[in-house]
């Protein structure tokens, strides 16, 4: 056996030396999730199918996203995108642009027609969904997946709920939504449109001829505004004017119309109301840089015309003639937060008015719990439940907006994913193996940047002011493929190996093997000092205490 001397020496063997012996802790190769992951409503896998758009694997990326959200083209265009906030990119420059990227892909799955398959086996066992809403069509959807007969029981004459009657086409056009709701259809997904499940005495009697029944009956009921006169003409509810007609939308407003509200609604109402013409003005409690409504929409409002009164309230509404006078006193306001409500505060001598022909509050609904009074316990505003979803009555679980107060549309979809789930679990174990343990989410600071070059976020086109408010098309334009793909580019991986090599050719005692898919370590040789860590670009891997040693 050769004499080591000198560790200059190349030309010999290092197998000898067993560095592992040096050690204290140990690489660990371990996907972890991404922060855009924890925040997403639907608990999508966000790095994996962004990865896959920046392959150019398109329909491996609709794959990916449809086993969580049916939705890809809807919820690219209207999710709040929580996800987006939470996104570690920010840290470094911009934000990725995840909902740009969820319509690129869902897009381009309806032009090129990709189906969701058929069940591979069939169950005879039925769940009745009540609702073809976003959570009912999500629940439905991932019922019908694992085999189940489900039937949908609607009591519009169209399936979409809120997606159909709440949204305007200008943000979400009819097409994308009727394609996306007939791929669940074509699964063999039945609907009964124009059937109300009244009351409490018919939820019961569906209970007794399904193995389960879902309520997904949403949040019908407008809140109502103290000191206004909902009897008077000159007053429309935002639910009732959104889900009109245009022609019935033109006909019910005058020439200025005052939106009283904050929120998504009140926007989609404000800027529905420029589109026919008029002009218009939003009152809301929140001060200026605090309404609810997502950033994009209050810019796209303001583009277009609509003036915002903020930090006021109504106090009183009366007619003048042919106008309406309202009276409004400046207030301070703090939005709920946790169990504590809104604080509301009138500023001394603030009182001041506005001149209109139509008042359309936008502030809000509440679910229509009274119909199943006697039948299902309520927890406040909202059906109570076990923390599996199911009611008080055995056999019927709660999803979306009439179970939560998360009013976001995909929060609905979630929790109707969630939903399905669990009635899977109940009526055949076999088709819902238990969901892993999640680790923690992998923070900023194992991202190596040294690797990310800074890069400005691709932006969606909009049409110009003019033409959009001529009509209701769509006004945010999709992202080429070109820019799709550069910007998935920008997506750290966070917590996903891409497989760089970077562990392998970085550590000093090539302590590091690579596999087909990943890497192994050696640990006669790994002596512990974390360069494999240090240059990992998706914080992928990291240092674990080595309890053998």
């Amino acid at each position: 056996m050769n004499e080591i001397t000198s560790p200059m020496w190349t030309h010999l063997s290092s197998e000898g030396r067993l560095t592992g012996t040096w050690r204290a802790a140990l690489p660990a190769y371990q996907d972890q999730p991404s922060p855009c992951l924890g925040a997403c409503p639907v608990n999508g896998r966000i790095a994996t199918w962004i990865k896959q758009v920046k392959d150019g694997d398109i329909r491996g990326a609709f794959d990916t996203l449809a086993d969580n959200n049916p939705f890809p083209a809807i919820a690219g265009r209207i999710c709040h995108h929580p996800c987006e906030t939470a996104c570690n990119r920010v840290e470094l420059d911009e934000t990725v642009g995840i909902c740009s990227l969820e319509r690129h892909v869902g897009d381009i799955a309806l032009v090129e027609g990709w189906a969701f398959p058929v069940p591979s086996s069939e169950n005879s066992k039925k769940v009745a969904v009540i609702g073809g809403g976003p959570a009912g069509l999500s629940a439905a959807y991932q019922l019908r997946r694992r085999g189940f007969q489900v039937v949908i029981f609607e009591t519009s004459e169209g399936l979409g709920g809120l997606l159909r009657y709440g949204i305007p086409s200008y943000r979400l056009s009819r097409d994308v939504l009727d394609g996306e709701i007939a791929r669940i259809m074509a699964m063999g997904v039945e609907a009964h449109l124009n059937s109300e499940i009244a009351d409490q005495a018919a939820l019961k009697a569906l209970s007794a001829d399904y193995d389960a029944v879902l309520l997904t009956t949403g949040a019908s009921l407008p809140k109502r505004l103290p000191g206004l006169d909902y009897e008077q003409p000159w007053v429309t509810d935002s639910s009732v004017f959104l889900a009109a007609p245009q022609a019935d939308q033109a006909a019910g407003t005058g020439n200025h119309v005052i939106v009283i509200g904050g929120g998504s609604a009140a926007m989609d109402v404000a800027r529905t109301a420029r589109r026919l013409g008029r002009e218009v003005t939003v009152l809301s409690l929140e001060a200026e840089g605090q309404l609810p409504a997502q950033q994009v929409e209050l810019d796209e409002a303001a583009e277009e015309g609509v003036n915002f009164v903020s930090g006021a309230m109504l106090k009183s509404a009366k007619s003048s003639g042919n106008n309406v006078v309202l009276t409004c006193v400046e207030v301070g306001f703090q939005p709920p937060t946790g169990s504590h409500p809104a604080q509301i505060s009138e500023k001394s001598n603030s009182e001041f008015s506005l001149t209109a022909n139509t008042i359309i509050p936008a502030i809000g609904q509440d679910a229509d719990l009274d119909r199943w009074a006697g039948l299902l316990n309520a927890n406040g505003p909202i059906i109570a439940t076990s923390p599996d979803g199911q009611t008080s009555f055995d056999g019927i679980y709660s999803g979306g907006d009439v179970s939560s107060m998360d009013r976001f549309v995909t929060h609905a979809v979630g929790r109707g994913k969630e939903a399905a789930k669990t009635i899977a679990a109940r009526l055949d174990a076999a088709h819902s193996p238990p969901e892993p343990m999640q680790d923690p989410f992998v923070p900023f600071d194992r991202i190596n940047t040294a690797y990310q070059a800074r890069h400005s976020r691709t932006r969606q086109n909009d049409t110009p002011v003019g033409p959009r408010l001529k009509g209701f098309d769509e006004v945010q334009h999709p992202l080429s493929s070109d820019e799709a793909r550069t910007e998935a580019g920008r997506c750290f991986s966070c917590g996903t190996c891409i497989y760089c090599d970077n562990c392998y050719f970085y550590c000093p005692d090539m302590a590091i093997t690579r596999l087909g898919q990943g890497y192994e370590v050696k640990t006669d040789y790994c002596k512990g000092c974390g360069l494999c860590v240090a240059e990992c670009p998706t914080g992928s891997v990291h240092m674990q205490e080595d309890t053998a040693q």
